[in-house]
């Protein structure tokens, strides 16, 4: 696209001079009345605020006009612009201004009722300029290779609305899936993590900077973007705080993708957060003027990527973008806001069919959790994966911690209840540390399918791969020996992550009322384990299973109980399935008795989700099958009589547990269930996946929850007496816990 510059500079003396630079000859100059100036910044702050309504509506006459008496300002009676309007493809117009004009919404630029920056013939792209350094050299380079992108996206605890991450990730995804993407995610969402992972990756890696996530204005007039602490909790961070985190290793562009992200609090008299990232060194920033909603905010970022990873020039990729939403009637269109230095807006890589153009780095890895049979995988997608980010956050914690470091262990367990999701968060971790390796076993493993090992790794260099086979066919040392041997060597510059996918079918044996290791695991296992951690390799083992077991002696393993899905995440499970998601064309009843039966059960949301799009079956015949199908997945995840082999006292103690329908403390259960037994009976229910052990993020201590999916099996167990009791006794303790001894705590 064409560029030129338009200065506009508010005189000492009240007065405002236009300077115009077409790259042919002197400067255009002229003057402009200072009344004139104040008019117009009156009738943007009318038109165009926070709680206008005008800016909130597609096409509508006020921004119109509003874009026409912008385009008259700069036009002027010399129409200055007028004939720079029909340059195919299209004019990069770069504004320098101050304050109050460099704050105008310039992106409604309107002529002839058109506005210019969607004009499908010859669009005009506003940029505000910042500066005169150019962080980029005159020409530039595009990488002959997939774009790279760093992704973070943050949502602290407490903060609302809880945005749809997941969905804007997965849309770039499948937008640049033709030519490929290495997107890699930051999912700490906290300052540290990013620039750890900037630095880890080293300068001019990445060529963007990914940020999604609420984002505001303090009372003080700071703008700031809603990070997290170690904990998930709140830590609003400065435009100066994120600069320090990337110390100076910017990508060719960053987009702060959150509301009010390219906002100049007091109507321009402070800068912006995403100017403020240009002055400290970033070449190119997007943001939103303006509150902007999830879906406008991903389609766009969708269709940026896309023309990017294409090759197409950076002030090309936005102005496609724009024109998305455009056509697409959002009437977000005009919100979003292009901050940049002197740096030109060149491709950041080739076009796919480049020669030598490299292949992608971060492979997907659903593909590696295929059923044996079906050769289906048996995982959710990037696409289809929502939730669980703190528990994400705390596996990706242990499985990064150095051998050195407190916490540190060479395994981790994902354990809990059928149908949770803990192979797909297996898979999801395995895309989280794109650094490592993949080998992935299913079910039962016995030292003839550990051995296919070195078939499942990609081995820089045949004669590795050569070495690693003959390690592990020596018969003649211990297993843990020839596996420190091959981390010591052929694997010492490979890391791994050494996946045991639903581990207790075949590799746990039934032992004392609880599980221990099968005969051959108890040699694999152990030995795997002792090699990791003698040989200080960063390779780690993960492990998915419904059952518990002991940690092999001498080695260390961290388990993660996964938890039925919250409210939150529940809802963003069901906007992705297309029959149960809200508009579906499914009846509301039928919609509503499948949720209910899932019971925040991520697998059996699934399942339901098929069932109800059976045009077959009648309203009655609809409500018997949800009714039948969560029966049998009861069944299967119960392994049919495992509730009923245990302990009376075990299954009363769960039963009380279920009358509350959310995570309570251990002081609760023992509120409710009030016997000598109750500790080994809890440690016993949550080992067989009968009783949900999850993580408080506040506090970060254990809490309990029994998955309304077994409410119809445990209901018969207790009195109408025995219940009410419970449900007083429960709302008793967490009285005390939750509102008495919170506020007293506060006063001390």
């Amino acid at each position: 696209m064409t560029t030129i510059d338009l200065e506009i500079f508010e005189q000492a003396s009240g007065c405002t001079e236009l300077r115009l630079f077409t790259g042919e000859g002197p400067p255009k100059v002229r003057g402009l009345d200072a009344a004139a100036v104040v008019e117009l910044t009156e009738a943007v702050e009318k038109s165009y605020g926070t709680d206008a309504i005008a800016q909130k509506v597609f096409g509508s006459a006020p921004l119109r006009d509003l874009g026409t008496r912008l385009f008259a300002f700069l036009d002027g009676d010399e129409r200055w612009l007028t004939p720079l309007l029909d340059l195919p493809p299209g004019v990069t117009l770069r504004i320098t201004a101050g304050e109050r004009l460099r704050h105008l919404p310039w992106e409604l630029l309107a002529s002839d009722g058109i506005h210019l920056t969607v004009s499908g013939h010859a669009p005009l792209l506003p940029v505000r300029a910042i500066g005169t350094r150019s962080a980029l050299p005159p020409q530039v380079t595009p990488g002959n290779r997939p774009l790279r992108v760093l992704f973070m996206a943050t949502s602290p605890e407490g903060v609302e609305p809880v945005l749809a991450y997941e969905a804007e990730e997965a849309a770039i995804l499948s937008a640049t899936s033709r030519t490929g993407t290495d997107l890699v995610v930051e999912e700490s969402g906290t300052l540290n993590g990013l620039r750890l992972l900037s630095r880890d990756h080293g300068e001019g890696h990445f060529d963007l900077l990914h940020l999604s996530g609420h984002a505001t204005v303090t009372a003080d007039g700071r703008p700031v973007f809603l990070a997290e602490n170690e904990f998930g909790g709140l830590a609003a961070v400065t435009a100066e705080q994120i600069a320090q985190a990337m110390a100076g290793r910017w990508p060719r562009l960053v987009f702060v993708s959150g509301c009010l992200t390219a906002n100049a609090p007091d109507n321009g008299a402070l800068p912006s957060m995403s100017e403020s990232l240009v002055r400290a060194g970033a070449p190119a920033v997007l943001g939103w003027a303006l509150p902007v909603g999830d879906v406008s905010a991903t389609d766009f970022a969708a269709q940026l990527y896309q023309a990017l990873a294409d090759g197409e020039p950076l002030d090309r990729a936005i102005v496609e973008a724009r024109h998305h939403l455009y056509t697409n009637r959002s009437s977000s269109w005009h919100l979003l806001r292009v901050y940049a230095d002197r740096s030109p807006l060149a491709p950041m890589v080739t076009p796919l069919h480049t020669r030598g153009r490299a292949r992608t780095q971060v492979r997907a890895a659903d593909q590696e959790f295929l059923d044996p049979q079906t050769r289906l995988s048996r995982v959710a997608s990037r696409a289809a994966f929502v939730g669980r980010r703190r528990a994400i956050q705390r596996c990706l914690r242990t499985l990064k911690q150095p051998h050195d470091e407190p916490g540190a262990a060479q395994a981790l367990v994902l354990h809990g209840m059928g149908g949770l999701g803990k192979s797909s968060l297996a898979s999801r971790l395995l895309e989280r540390m794109p650094t490592h390796q993949r080998a992935v076993w299913y079910g039962r493993v016995d030292l003839t399918r550990f051995r296919e090992l070195t078939a499942k790794i990609r081995f820089p260099t045949m004669e590795e791969q050569i070495e690693a086979n003959a390690l592990l066919a020596n018969d003649q040392a211990p297993l843990a020996v020839r596996l420190r041997y091959l981390l010591d060597g052929p694997l010492a510059q490979t890391p791994c992550l050494f996946v045991f996918d639903d581990f207790e079918d075949g590799n746990l044996d039934p032992r004392d009322g609880g599980h221990v290791l099968s005969a051959e695991m108890a040699e694999i296992l152990p030995a795997l384990l002792q090699a990791i951690r003698e040989a200080g390799s960063p390779s780690r083992v993960v492990i998915t299973s419904r059952y518990r077991f002991p940690p092999p002696a001498g080695t260390t393993m961290v388990v993660e109980s996964l938890e039925t899905f919250t409210s939150v995440e529940q809802a963003k499970k069901i906007t992705s399935l297309p029959n149960l998601r809200p508009g579906s064309p499914v009846d509301a009843t039928i919609r509503g008795r499948a949720i209910d039966a899932a019971a925040g059960n991520p697998r059996l949301l699934d399942w339901l989700d098929r069932i109800v799009a059976d045009t077959a079956l009648d309203l009655g015949g609809l409500i018997s099958a949800i009714e039948r199908e969560a029966d049998q997945f009861r069944e299967s995840i119960l392994a049919r009589n495992l509730l009923d082999s245990q302990d009376p006292e075990l299954r009363k103690m769960l039963a009380k547990v279920n009358v509350v329908e959310l995570p309570v403390p251990v002081e609760t259960v023992h509120a409710i269930h009030d016997h000598p037994d109750t500790d080994r009976h809890l440690r016993r229910a949550v080992a067989l996946g009968l009783l949900e052990e999850g993580t408080d993020p506040q506090t970060q201590k254990a809490r309990y929850y029994v998955s309304n999916v077994l409410r119809p099996l445990l209901r018969p167990l207790l009195t109408d007496d025995e219940h009410t009791a419970a449900c007083a006794a429960a709302a008793c303790s967490l009285y005390q816990l939750w509102v008495v001894e919170p506020t007293t705590g506060s006063a001390s």
